[in-house]
């Protein structure tokens, strides 16, 4: 189950590609932002989840929609899997789950299977939108933009 719709975002700090430490309330301040959990680099649909997020990027050009990949992953997978499929956003590193089980995206958490989910928010950081699909990663991300530019 997922967080609620207009409950505050859990705040956080994971170590992030491009060698930072990213912090929700500081680096995204007043702006809205896309988290969205998945559960593996270099997996088939996680691969065509974050290449339809580039995508749908790239052609929504002159929008500056901050998108966040969270995941197990460490930083050095990330950092492959980012360069291999030229992702223009940052991939963040929550080996322990502490943030992947506070916006309870974990499908199994005893095995630590992350579930993929999407979580839209405002520039107060409250959650506006929330889009769960572990099987069709193109439309999710297809409906994640839409309450991205529906709601902002």
């Amino acid at each position: 189950m997922a967080l609620s719709l207009y409950q505050k975002a859990p705040d956080f700090s994971l170590p992030a590609t491009g060698n930072k430490i990213i912090t929700l309330s500081k680096d995204f301040a007043n702006k809205s932002v896309i988290l969205y959990f998945y559960p593996k680099d270099f997996t088939r649909g996680c691969t065509a989840e974050a290449c339809s997020f580039r995508d749908s990027l790239l052609a929504l050009q002159g929008i500056e929609i901050p998108v966040l990949g969270i995941s197990r992953d460490s930083i050095e997978t990330h950092e492959k899997f980012k360069k291999a499929y030229q992702l223009p956003f940052d991939l963040l590193s929550d080996l322990k789950g502490n943030v992947i089980k506070q916006y309870d995206a974990f499908l199994f958490p005893i095995l630590g299977i992350v579930k993929r989910i999407s979580y839209v928010l405002d520039k107060d950081h409250k959650i506006v939108g929330v889009y769960e699909s572990m099987f069709d990663a193109k439309a999710h991300v297809k409906h994640t933009i839409e309450i991205y530019q529906h709601k902002l």
